[in-house]
Parts: C-alpha cells; structure tokens; sequence
C-alpha cells in the first residue's frame, strides 16, 4: 500500500508540471496598476495619391449597399498630436475596418494603436469594437496591449473632427482612457 503523503506529493508535483502555472505579477516586473488617459487625431485618408486605408475586399451587394454592407479595408493611418495633418505624428492606428451592419453606418475595428514617440515609444494598444458612424461620440473597448501597455483594459472614445464628404478623408480625436501596470 503506498502511503497518502506519498500520494499527495506525486499529484502536487504533477499539477506544477503541467501546462499552466499561477505566476506571481511582480516575478513579470509588473508593478501597481496606472489609468492613463491618451489624446491624439487619426487620420484616415482614403483618396489621392497616399491613400492611408484601402479597400480589400467587398460584397457583391456592398456598391448597392446604403451602408457599404461588406466593405473592408486596411489601415495604416498617422496618429497626431492635433488635428492638422502637420502635426507631430505619434503613432500609427494599423489594421481593419468593415462595414458590418445592413441598416445604418456602423464599422467593426479590429486595430493597434502602436506608439512611436514619448513615454508609449513602442508600445501598443489593441482596440476592437463597433464603430457606429451616426453617433456623435463612439466608444469602443481596448482589449489588451504589449510594451508599457501589458495586460491594457479599458476604452477609446472617438469624435469625428473632420469628415469630407466628397473624398471619404476623415480626422477623428481619440481619448482613449487604459488601465495598464
């Protein structure tokens, strides 16, 4: 007959060797959590020569579409400190957006916003959420991050600055408002 502490140490073992483990945060050098609040402009030029979000892909039904139902495209617009487009650039918003509701303008946004100067210099933040284009301010979640932006939460509210209704080009100010360590 084995022994029951004998038992106990085999299956404790057997459980630290496995695939997951609990792990301290400070061992990852993670200290007190901080909120943080960021303020930038996104411009999404989508005409002329340098367009900075393009088409990819589309719908049968998306050009007869009132809401572009099924449109994609790829983004990799400067984000700025104002809302000219001379200001000093801070980072690039990359990745996609959709047109994902048949009844009114709304976008899914699949992102990074990652940081090219200051403080966040090479950090990232990760946003995914709806993006409904009839409400004045939209509010979508930020859902993780790298760099000084480790295990981010929290939420981005975006206010259309600019919107030109001829070429498609929009200026949008961010405050995005993050819990990270």
């Amino acid at each position: 007959m084995i022994p029951l502490t004998l038992i106990f140490v085999s299956f404790a073992a057997a459980k630290a060797t496995g695939f997951s483990r609990t792990v301290s945060p400070s061992s990852l050098g993670l200290r007190k959590e901080k909120l943080s609040h960021l303020h930038f402009y996104f411009h999404d030029i989508v005409s002329g020569r340098n367009p900075t979000a393009v088409r990819v892909a589309e719908a049968a039904m998306t050009n007869t579409s009132a809401t572009g139902f099924g449109a994609v495209s790829m983004m990799d617009d400067p984000l700025t400190e104002g809302p000219d487009a001379g200001s000093k650039i801070v980072g690039r918003a990359q990745g996609i957006y959709g047109s994902a509701d048949q009844e009114e303008v709304a976008l899914l946004m699949v992102l990074n916003f990652a940081f090219f100067e200051g403080k966040y210099k090479g950090s990232n933040l990760s946003l995914l959420g709806r993006n409904s284009g009839y409400n004045k301010i939209r509010e979508m979640p930020i859902v993780g991050g790298s760099g000084l932006f480790r295990f981010a939460r929290g939420y981005a509210k975006a206010n259309t600055h600019t919107f030109d209704l001829v070429t498609g080009d929009a200026v949008v100010e961010y405050n995005v408002y993050v819990f990270h360590y």
